[in-house]
Formats: C-alpha cells, structure tokens, sequence
C-alpha cells in the first residue's frame, strides 16, 4: 500500500470554525442571525453548495436566492485569511513520515478546489500531496466514486488508502473499492459503528501504525 489519499475537513484540518465565519457574514448581510458552530458543522460533508442549501432552508431562504448567497459565501470564504482552520494535532508528523517513506499522497475533498488550495497553502501543505481534488474538478462528487478514482489515477485500487471523517467518505470509498480509515473526530453525523470502516482511529499519533498493518498485510 504506497498511496495514500485524505479528505481535507474534519481529516486533516478543522476548518469549521472559518466555514462559520464565512456563513455568519453573509447572513449578517441579509439580516439574519448568526449560526452556531455545531449547527455549521452539522451542514457541513456535501461540498459549499449544500451547505448554502443547508442554511437556506434553516431559514426558509427562497430557492431563486441560491446562486447569489452561494457565490457570496464562497467570495467571504476565499477573501479570508483561514486564520481560525488548524491542521489537527498530529498531521504534520503522519504527513512528514509518510513522505520519508516515499508514499504517494493526495486530497480528495468536496471543498471546492480554490479553496481548498487557499487552505493547503495557507496551512503549508501543499508540498505533501502529488493532486488535489475539489467538489468542482469534475461534474460529480462525492460520494460518486468519480473524484476519489480520478485522485487515484492509474495506481491499482488495492494499494490505496483512503483517509476521511464521514458518512460521505465511507460511502465514496465503498462504491470505488478501497479500502477506508475512519478518522472518528471530524464532522460525521452518526456513530461510528454506523460508519463503513476497515479500520478508525481517535488520534493522528495512532495512524502510522495502522497504515503499517495494512502495509504488511
């Protein structure tokens, strides 16, 4: 198993609490009140589109105002600084080892790929990952297989891990065959036994020796 591919967050990073941000701004410009973070997060795992969605009809915003809100939101979030989104305690230690390993490594994400890059760059980890993915590199994304087999390329799905925090993630990784690693503290609506994993883990200091076991099985 040599290539390893991670969602971006509620995996690698703790974006929620700028995502909050972001959203919060455009409601304070409609009039609106502020959301709370769990609320924000519970939105969050589909792509920005559905989270825009998600908070419009929390407030019974009409339909025809999505592609103004949504484009609004994602205008906020790409201005801001990502001064609140933090790489989770552990990360950059997986991140650094799998590299001295000569492990091929990508992101696969719903976010759309401006954004994430802004994330990744902001963050200094963009130098980890041979490609990155967003929600809008491809007309489909996930749980459609599409994005995570693109992410993949011509690598045999066998020798893949892929690396996520949510429902979405556990069905994209069914749907295309790899094999998943749950990481149980990001954003997932349901308990972990309800979650499709081959393997979980709570902290990043416990990953490398999971990944070793897979590697030598």
């Amino acid at each position: 198993m040599q290539t390893v591919i991670f969602d971006l967050d509620g995996t690698l990073v703790d974006s929620a609490p700028d995502i909050r941000a972001s959203v919060n701004k455009m409601l304070a410009e409609e009039g609106l009140p502020n959301l709370d973070l769990p609320t924000v997060i519970s939105f969050i795992g589909n792509g920005l589109p559905v989270l825009v969605q998600r908070v419009m009809a929390h407030f019974q915003i009409a339909e025809t105002e999505f592609p103004r809100l949504s484009a609004r939101v994602l205008e906020i979030y790409n201005a801001s600084t990502s001064a609140h989104t933090v790489t989770y305690d552990g990360v950059l230690e997986v991140l650094d080892a799998l590299l001295a390993k000569g492990v091929r490594m990508g992101v696969c994400t719903n976010k759309p790929k401006g954004p994430a890059m802004h994330v990744l760059e902001g963050l200094d980890l963009s130098k980890y990952f041979d490609v990155v993915v967003g929600g809008d590199t491809f007309d489909k994304r996930k749980p459609d297989p599409l994005p995570l087999l693109e992410t993949i390329g011509e690598v045999p799905i066998q020798e893949v891990l892929y690396v996520g925090d949510s429902e979405v993630d556990a069905e994209t990784a069914q749907r295309a065959g790899v094999t998943f690693s749950l990481f149980t503290e990001g954003y997932r609506k349901n308990s972990v036994e309800e979650i499709p994993h081959d393997q979980r883990f709570s902290r990043w200091d416990e990953f490398l020796a999971l990944f070793e076991s897979l590697q030598a099985a």
